[in-house]
């Protein structure tokens, strides 16, 4: 019986998983793997930390060669070759060595397609000059660390998870560094108010942040290189590095006609089948269904393309005992210096942006148990359905702890667990890791608050003047950091101090942290009064490093 014959077209997460699984369940495949670049497998996800030193040897991150695949799995590995066209007519794909100038026909019985995506580059005047660099795989990254060393001024373009990663690199191995981002917040991913703590640490490093602003042409002077700003400004850079979002490498299916979604991406099934059933695709090229609601959404990230690729082989091999791709979520986190931040599932704008209905719940807490040392702030949201309580998205910030939240609400939201459900996780306790009710567990509490009508929110301070602004911080609290137009009065004292609120008009209490305005309102409310209480407090406001100083 002759060899199913197996062509992959792109390494790296997708492709190399896809072909790692294959091989596991059949030996008798004929295997062989394309690539572009020199690298066939590589960690992706860790360039910037080897550029700024954080990973200092270089080869952990190739975390296959091609002789390593051929010994392990009996995988046929061709880098530096391109796939130039698909004659899907007659299952055969033309490839280029890009070494010999050489090309020929590969035949294939099954095809799969994981070139990833590209970073996208503007059509600017200057941009082509050789000290403006993107980076997607090891070579990209050798380059920037040659270029770049201590005393050097760099300006990263784009404060996305990349971006972000690169500026602290940057600035650890001792260049200075600007920011310019499009957008009025740096990780446009999660909404504003989550992404302040991160802002504010690029600012407490002296990394100067340049918000609403584009970069319309680059000018190479002498030894400089001028960045010219939308506003009229220009910052001046001996390095600058894009990183703007990718754009899906689908040409090649494009040519071969394969069905693609309205941004370029190519469509596939719950088992990564293209319109073409010989031929898969997966990871950063394709698009998927969304978990949550079920639209076609794109999600360049690393774990989902893994799993991707490992499906498609299982569609391939194991036909109708496959599982299917569930959908993303989108869950990603990135850290910058201190600080960690992260989301899962929808956001806020997002779900603005659909029509879709929901409710946000903000809460405060520290990242384990207050009397054990080193507790650190953080901050939970969730968004949530109205009618079911079932989660949308949630997202997470702070200093310790952020990652495992995120990932209990990943699993919540795959899981379609409501807030009610929240409140009941039981989750691991001991003074070092956690408290005894987390702040998952908060999360659902005052999630289910809001859902029995005993709290209604606020996300923003009124600016009517008829609505009474009740601050329950403590008197030195209120006094260092007072919120204009409020009466302070402490929370243990609000009982005793009706009389100096007007009842005939609405109130909005506030706090630091959110719960102690929860507290009040409910005084309030039982005595009469319209009340709202500030969600997650004036901590999701100030724009302050140190949350516990408010």
């Amino acid at each position: 019986m002759k060899a199913l014959q197996v062509l992959v077209i792109g390494g790296v997460a997708a492709g190399a998983s896809f072909a790692a699984r294959a091989r596991r369940l059949s030996e008798s495949a004929q295997i062989t793997v394309i690539e572009r670049g020199p690298d066939v497998s590589f960690a992706n996800c860790g360039l910037p930390y080897h550029i700024g030193g954080e990973i200092p040897v270089r080869d952990v991150l190739a975390m296959q060669t091609p002789a390593s695949l051929k010994a392990l799995l009996n995988v046929d590995v061709r880098t530096r070759s391109e796939a130039v066209r698909i004659d899907r007519q007659n299952k055969r794909v033309r490839v280029h060595d890009l070494q010999t100038g050489q090309s020929e026909w590969l035949p294939y019985d099954k095809l799969m397609l994981a070139p990833g995506a590209a970073p996208r580059i503007p059509a600017i005047p200057g941009i082509k000059d050789s000290r403006i660099h993107a980076l997607r795989n090891l070579a990209d990254m050798d380059r920037i660390a040659a270029a770049t060393e201590s005393g050097m001024r760099a300006v990263v373009v784009g404060a996305g998870f990349i971006g972000l990663e690169m500026a602290e690199q940057l600035h650890r191995k001792g260049l200075t560094v600007e920011v310019v981002q499009s957008g009025p917040q740096v990780l446009s991913q999660i909404d504003a108010k989550m992404a302040m703590l991160l802002g504010n640490e690029l600012a407490h490093h002296d990394i100067k942040l340049h918000l609403n602003e584009q970069i319309v042409r680059f000018e190479g002077q002498d030894d400089v290189l001028h960045c010219h700003l939308a506003s009229g400004g220009k910052l001046d850079a001996d390095f600058v590095v894009m990183s703007i979002g990718v754009e899906p490498d689908s040409p090649l299916a494009r040519e071969a006609g394969l069905a693609l979604g309205a941004r370029g991406h190519i469509v596939v099934n719950d088992f990564m089948q293209t319109s073409d059933a010989d031929i898969y695709a997966a990871g950063d090229v394709i698009e998927t269904a969304d978990r949550v609601f079920g639209d076609q959404v794109s999600v360049p990230l690393g774990g989902p393309a893994n799993r991707q690729g490992r499906v498609a082989a299982d569609h391939l091999f194991l036909k109708e005992r496959a599982r299917p791709y569930p959908g993303s979520l989108g869950t990603a986190i990135v850290r910058v210096f201190e600080v960690a931040a992260g989301a899962t599932g929808w956001t806020e704008k997002r779900l603005k942006t659909a029509g879709r209905a929901y409710s946000i719940t903000t809460v405060n807490d520290l990242h384990h148990a207050s009397y054990f040392p080193g507790a650190k702030p953080l901050t939970v949201s969730i968004l949530w359905e109205p009618e079911t309580g079932v989660l949308l998205g949630a997202q997470a910030a702070g200093y310790e702890g952020v990652d495992k939240r995120l990932d209990v609400l990943a699993t919540a939201i795959s899981a379609k667990m409501t807030v009610e459900d929240l409140c009941h996780l039981e989750l691991a306790y001991a003074p070092p890791f956690g408290s005894a009710k987390d702040i998952i567990n908060l999360a659902g509490f005052a999630a289910c608050n809001q859902r029995d009508g005993l709290v209604s929110t606020v996300s923003e301070l009124p600016a009517d003047s008829s609505v009474q602004i009740v601050d329950v911080r403590g008197k030195a609290l209120a006094d260092a950091n007072p919120v204009p137009g409020a009466i302070n009065i402490p929370m243990p004292m609000l009982r005793g101090n009706l009389d100096k609120l007007d009842s005939s008009r609405p109130v909005v209490t506030v706090c630091a942290l959110g719960k102690n305005s929860y507290f009040a309102s409910r005084v309030l409310r039982q005595n009469g009064f319209d009340v709202k209480s500030l969600g997650g407090g004036l901590k999701v406001l100030m724009n302050a490093r140190n949350p516990e100083k408010q």
